[in-house]
């Protein structure tokens, strides 16, 4: 679903991405762990094409990030849901408008649109929550409605900016389910990048650590976290 190979990404003598590589599988949850300042929101960004790298090739569904013009990425786009860190919902608009709005440019029908965004709501507990504001709405809930917004036109991958950041153990451990629901209800793949270890012990299908700008390891939870080398131990500590 994802290819990325031999990324590099430098801003003057800061080396950020060092020549990354990584696959994103059909129907799994991949999760990206790696230290603040890591490189792991400049990865998304070239990932989604919003930066270009300096090396390397980026594939997306097999097709070549870098070779597309602006409204074939725009198209791409449109396939990939995305849960932003913080939510981002718009404050100005109810969580019925926030989730019509990726709707927009598919020109549906009105009873249309209705029911993606009642199903989508209902995929995440909250359909009662439909004509409030963001300012209503608990961190919690704020992270489901964006959640919703991420799987409203049933995206073939998601991608999931820190999804558990912000929240209280109780509601992440609820977010977390929810992702595993959504995985199994739409057989979506799925790209978590996170330093939560709760959250990657639960949902990883498969690791990888991001350190010094490579993929620094690869395999399973319980085989990366029962690791002897250091530079890993630190992330289980």
């Amino acid at each position: 679903m994802i290819k990325i190979k031999d990324v590099k990404k430098s801003f003057g003598d800061n080396h950020v991405l060092n020549g990354f590589s990584m696959e994103l599988r059909l129907g799994e949850n991949l999760v990206i762990m790696g230290k603040s300042g890591s490189g792991k929101s400049v990865m998304i960004k070239c990932l989604v094409g919003l930066m270009q790298p300096d090396e390397g090739s980026i594939e997306i569904m097999s097709k070549k990030i870098m070779e597309l013009d602006q409204k074939e990425l725009n198209n791409l786009r449109a396939e990939i849901g995305f849960l932003f860190q913080g939510s981002a919902l718009y404050d100005s608009m109810t969580v019925r408008e926030n989730l019509e709005f990726p709707l927009r440019k598919n020109k549906l029908d009105p009873v249309e649109v209705g029911k993606l965004v009642f199903q989508a709501l209902q995929s995440v507990g909250l359909t009662e929550a439909i004509d409030l504001m963001p300012n209503e709405l608990s961190g919690g809930m704020k992270r489901r409605v964006a959640l919703a917004r991420a799987i409203i036109l049933h995206p073939k991958i998601i991608i999931y900016d820190e999804p558990t950041t912000g929240l209280d153990p109780i509601t992440a451990k609820e977010i977390i389910e929810l992702m595993r629901n959504i995985q199994k209800k739409y057989g979506a793949s799925s790209l978590i990048i996170t330093h939560d270890v709760d959250c990657a012990r639960v949902i990883a299908n498969r690791m990888i650590l991001l350190i010094d700008g490579i993929n620094y390891a690869e395999g399973t939870f319980e085989e990366i976290s029962t690791s002897k080398d250091k530079n890993i131990q630190a992330f289980f500590k």
